[in-house]
């Protein structure tokens, strides 16, 4: 319970603070229980008929058999969101050794011409979308930065953090989050060795002077990762392609930190003589 609590303690602040009502996500917290269950059973009793499939979630979850089936009526699910191309564009120019100088990203792209330029970068991504038209989302995004004076392109950060694009922001919370604790859950669950890599250091002795260096280090070491692990992924879609693989699996590395001020230590006791 304690462990619920503090997942679902920052999901509670999202919602107020977007202004979505309990009974919205007591719903969807209904749903989960629900689509958990029915995975579970399905697992252990693929032969259950549908009117028995009912009973059992709502003795499993304590959900009474109306909400169950109301809950379970067949609806389209929504596709899963693709990455959008100004996530690929931004990625590849952090990425891609044409567009950097050594271990640094280049400063600054011309607008136009020949590679290495921003028109090649996003022609090398799409060319169903123009160019321009890239580039004024990148600048909208705060992603990006246009020099008119030297018709050159700057990069203004370091990650894709769709800043004033709420929508972009939530879509990758949820992806983000969803697969940290898919893959943290399922290495609770496992009855064997943990299937997936999910590993933190901590320290509770820090003062807020000393979280600019951990900052820091965090931002260096995503560089490094990030810059691996994406032309390594396009290695591998090109092999896989090469040698008629299956290509259904997908992949997601993370890294996160996260710092605030530590709970006051209390204070001993004192005992009467």
């Amino acid at each position: 319970m304690r462990a619920l609590q503090t997942v679902l303690l920052p999901l509670a602040r999202l919602a107020v603070a977007q202004g979505l009502r309990f009974g919205s996500a007591e719903d969807l917290l209904k749903e989960a229980f629900i689509e958990a269950a029915t995975e579970a059973l399905r697992a252990d009793h693929p032969e259950l008929l549908p009117h028995r499939l009912v009973s059992r979630i709502s003795t499993i979850t304590g959900i009474n058999r109306r909400e169950v089936t109301r809950l379970t009526k067949p609806q389209d699910a929504p596709p899963p969101p693709k990455p959008s191309l100004t996530t690929e564009v931004f990625t590849r120019w952090l990425t891609n050794p044409q567009y950097r100088q050594g271990d640094d990203v280049m400063v600054a792209l011309p607008r136009q011409g020949a590679a290495p330029s921003f028109e090649s970068l996003a022609r090398s991504i799409t060319q169903d979308i123009h160019p321009r038209s890239l580039l004024d989302e990148l600048c909208r995004l705060g992603l990006v930065r246009w020099e008119e004076s030297t018709d050159q392109v700057h990069l203004e950060h370091q990650a894709f953090v769709p800043r004033g694009d709420m929508q972009g922001m939530l879509t990758f919370l949820g992806a983000n989050v969803g697969d940290h604790l898919n893959a943290a859950v399922l290495n609770v669950l496992a009855k064997d060795a943990p299937p997936h890599f999910e590993q933190a250091v901590f320290s509770d002795d820090l003062s807020i002077e000393s979280m600019d260096e951990i900052k820091a280090l965090v931002r260096r070491h995503w560089q490094a990762l990030l810059g691996e692990s994406i032309p390594l992924m396009e290695a591998l879609i090109e092999a896989d392609r090469a040698h008629g693989r299956r290509q259904d699996q997908r992949v997601r590395i993370g890294l996160f930190s996260y710092s605030e001020a530590a709970p006051a230590a209390l204070s001993p006791t004192k005992q009467d003589d």
